[in-house]
């Protein structure tokens, strides 16, 4: 069975205190998981009011499903425009 992650390193350069921060990534996470069925949490960087670390997996039976749908909400991420993307990793999870 197919699984993978996707981390978004995002910097928010609107964000003037964590409140602002904790905002924006609440409504990231609770949207992808809501609209793309993904796990979804902020993973680093907890402390930086104008950073964050989020992470999205996705499990299927077919891997050009889960390929699709983190590409979504990638494409979702990248539809905010007071976020700057500064780094993205995609990793397929090994079922050894």
């Amino acid at each position: 069975m197919p699984a993978a992650m996707l981390t978004i390193e995002l910097r928010l350069p609107l964000a003037s205190s964590l409140k602002d921060k904790r905002q924006i990534v609440r409504h990231l996470l609770d949207t992808a998981r809501r609209r793309f069925s993904v796990a979804a949490a902020e993973l680093d960087f907890l402390d930086l009011r104008q950073r964050a670390l989020l992470g999205f997996a996705a499990v299927s039976a077919d891997v050009a499903h889960v390929e699709e749908v983190l590409d979504e909400v990638q494409r979702f991420v990248w539809s905010h425009p007071e976020l700057e993307v500064v780094a993205k990793e995609l990793r397929w999870i090994d079922e050894s």
